[in-house]
C-alpha cells in the first residue's frame, strides 16, 4: 500500500507548461510527510515563501518548491490566520531554517518545532509586529536603526576567541556579518549574518505589469541579470501560453553562457589574487574587460540586462556580429588555455587551493549543494542536462564534475564550464535560426500562476509569480544563494581564517540575491 506521502504526491496536477512541474495543496499533517519522502527519494529543496491570501480565502499560503527527478514539485499549505503557525521542515532540509526565519520577519507566520526563531532579514528597519508582505501592512515607520540585540552563539571555553568580520568590508561587496570562532589561526565555528541590503524585492513588484516587470527582474541580483530575466520570462509566457519564436530562444541561451564566461573569468582571477598571485588578477580581469566590452557592442549592454523580455530578446545579430563574436570567443578560449596552464604549474597556488575549503560529495548531498559549488562535490547536476529548455535540448551540455569539493575542485570546474560555454557559444551562432527575435505578448487580461527555473552560473534560479488582469499579484524569486550561504559556514572549518577570503571566493555567492 502506498505512502500517505505518494498518495498525496499523486493529487498533485502536472502544468500544462514546458517545464517538467507538478502541483497541489497540502494539510499541515501531510506537509512534512510529504517533504521527508521528497528526501529521502533524493529531492532537494529548491525555494520556499509564503503569501497573503486572507482577502481571497482568509488565509495565509506557505509555499515550497522541490526538486525530483522527474521535474518540480510545487506544494501549498493553508495557514490560519488565528494560529500563524506550520511545521518547520528545517529537520529535514537544513537549507529551510533561514528561508523560515525571513517568513516570519516578512509575512508574520511561525515555523514550529525549529530551535531557532532570532529575525534574519528585517534588522529592526521596521517595527517587530508589523509585517511587509502582509496586504495592510502601512509602510510607516520605517526606520534604519541597527538591530544590536541579535544573539551569536556564545564561545564556550576561555581558550576561544571571536572575531566579527563586518557587515562593512574593506572592498566593494555588498554587506555581510561573519562571525568567527577560532583556537588560535583554526576556524572552529562561523555564523553568518545578512540582510543588510534587503530591498523588499517581493513587495516592489505588486502591481507591476510584464515589462516593469522584467525590468525590475534583471536587477535582483546584477551578475546574473540573464538568468533572473529569463527566468521571469518563462514564468509570464506560461501564464500568457506564449509561443517565444525560436531565434529568441537560441539568443536567450547566448546571453546565459555570456553571462556565465564573464563571471567565471572575473572569479578565477580574484581567486588567484586571494592566494597571493596578482598575476591571475590583472590577467584575467583584462580578458573579463574585453569581453564585457564585446556585449556592450554586439548585444547593448555590458552586462546584459534589459537583454531578454517576455515574448522574445531585445536585440539581434547581424551576420558581421556573429563572425566577430566567432573570432573573439576563438582568441578567448587560445588565452585562457595559457593561463590554465600557468595556474596549474604554479607551486604556491596549488599549496593555497588543494584540500583547502572541502565540501565532501555526501556533506553536499546533504545540504542541497548546487551549482559550480555542487558540480564541484560530485553533485551531478546542471539543468541544462537533466531538464534541458530549448534550445539546450538541441545542444548536449557536457557538464563538468569534480569530486574533490575544495577551492582546487571548484576552480576546475570553472575552466571546463568556460571551455564548455565557448564551445555553445560556437554552436548557437553557427546553428541560429532565422526568424524575428521578438513577439510582443498581450497580457492585459493575463490571470494565473508561472514557474521560471534556469542554470545560472552560480546555480539554478527560480521564479514563482501569480498575475491577474496583466499585472503582478504576487512572485517569489529565489537565489541559489539561499541554499549555498549556509554551506560557505561549513566549508571552513579547520581551515585557518586567512583562508577563509580564498574559500568564500571560490563560491562568489550574492548578497543582493540573498537580500531581496
Amino acid at each position: 500500500m502506498p505512502s500517505p506521502a505518494l498518495r498525496v504526491l499523486t493529487d498533485f496536477k502536472r502544468w500544462a507548461t514546458p517545464l517538467p512541474v507538478w502541483s497541489g495543496r497540502l494539510h499541515a499533517a501531510d506537509w512534512p510527510l510529504t517533504a521527508r519522502h521528497i528526501r529521502t527519494q533524493g529531492g532537494r529543496l529548491l525555494a520556499f515563501w509564503g503569501e497573503d491570501r486572507r482577502a481571497e480565502e482568509s488565509a495565509y499560503l506557505v509555499h515550497a518548491a522541490f526538486l525530483i527527478a522527474t521535474g518540480i514539485v510545487r506544494t501549498e499549505m493553508v495557514v490560519d490566520p488565528a494560529t500563524a503557525v506550520y511545521p518547520s521542515l528545517t529537520s529535514i532540509f537544513p537549507n529551510a531554517l533561514r528561508m523560515e526565519r525571513a517568513l516570519y520577519d516578512l509575512l508574520g507566520i511561525r515555523a514550529t518545532g525549529t530551535h531557532d526563531t532570532r529575525p534574519w532579514l528585517r534588522h529592526a528597519a521596521w517595527p517587530a509586529d508589523r509585517f511587509p508582505l502582509r496586504t495592510d501592512f502601512p509602510g510607516t515607520d520605517l526606520d534604519v536603526a541597527a538591530d544590536r540585540g541579535y544573539a551569536f552563539p556564545p564561545t564556550n571555553s576561555p581558550d576561544l576567541h571571536e572575531i566579527p568580520v563586518g557587515p562593512i568590508h574593506a572592498g566593494i561587496i555588498e554587506p555581510g556579518h561573519f562571525r568567527f570562532q577560532v583556537l588560535g589561526e583554526e576556524i572552529l565555528r562561523l555564523e553568518e549574518r545578512f540582510g543588510y541590503a534587503h530591498k523588499g524585492v517581493e513587495r516592489l513588484f505588486r502591481g507591476l505589469d510584464g515589462a516593469a516587470g522584467a525590468r525590475l527582474a534583471g536587477r535582483i541580483s546584477g551578475d546574473s541579470t540573464v538568468a533572473y530575466a529569463w527566468s521571469y520570462a518563462q514564468a509570464v509566457e506560461q501564464v500568457a501560453a506564449a509561443r517565444v519564436p525560436e531565434r529568441a530562444q537560441w539568443l536567450r541561451a547566448l546571453c546565459l553562457e555570456r553571462e556565465r564566461l564573464a563571471n567565471h573569468l572575473g572569479d578565477l582571477g580574484a581567486i588567484g589574487n586571494d592566494a597571493g598571485l596578482a598575476f591571475a588578477l590583472t590577467q584575467f580581469q583584462a580578458l573579463k574587460e574585453e569581453f564585457l566590452r564585446e556585449n556592450q557592442r554586439y548585444f547593448g549592454h555590458r552586462y546584459l540586462m534589459d537583454r531578454i523580455l517576455p515574448g522574445g530578446v531585445a536585440f539581434d545579430l547581424a551576420a558581421t556580429d556573429i563572425a566577430a563574436l566567432h573570432g573573439a570567443g576563438r582568441a578567448l578560449e587560445t588565452a585562457i588555455g595559457h593561463l590554465q596552464e600557468i595556474l596549474a604549474e604554479h607551486g604556491g597556488l596549488r599549496d593555497r587551493v588543494v584540500q583547502v575549503g572541502v565540501v565532501s560529495p555526501e556533506r553536499a548531498a546533504y545540504l542541497g549543494l548546487m551549482g559550480v559549488a555542487g558540480r564541484a562535490s560530485g553533485q551531478a547536476w546542471d539543468l541544462r542536462v537533466q531538464f534541458p529548455p530549448s534550445p539546450y535540448d538541441r545542444l548536449q551540455v557536457r557538464m563538468a564534475v569534480a569530486m574533490d569539493g575544495d577551492v582546487a575542485a571548484r576552480m576546475a570546474v570553472r575552466f571546463q564550464e568556460i571551455s564548455e560555454s565557448l564551445r555553445l557559444q560556437e554552436e548557437i551562432l553557427r546553428k541560429l535560426p532565422d526568424g524575428h527575435p521578438y513577439h510582443p505578448l498581450d497580457l492585459r487580461e493575463a490571470a494565473g500562476e508561472g514557474i521560471g527555473w534556469v542554470e545560472g552560473w552560480r546555480g539554478e534560479v527560480f521564479f514563482w509569480l501569480r498575475m491577474a488582469q496583466g499585472n503582478i499579484r504576487h512572485c517569489r524569486p529565489q537565489d541559489p544563494s539561499w541554499t549555498l550561504w549556509p554551506v560557505l559556514e561549513e566549508a571552513v572549518l579547520r581551515d585557518i581564517v586567512a583562508d577563509f577570503p580564498l574559500i568564500n571566493k571560490s563560491f562568489n555567492l550574492s548578497y543582493s540575491g540573498h537580500d531581496l
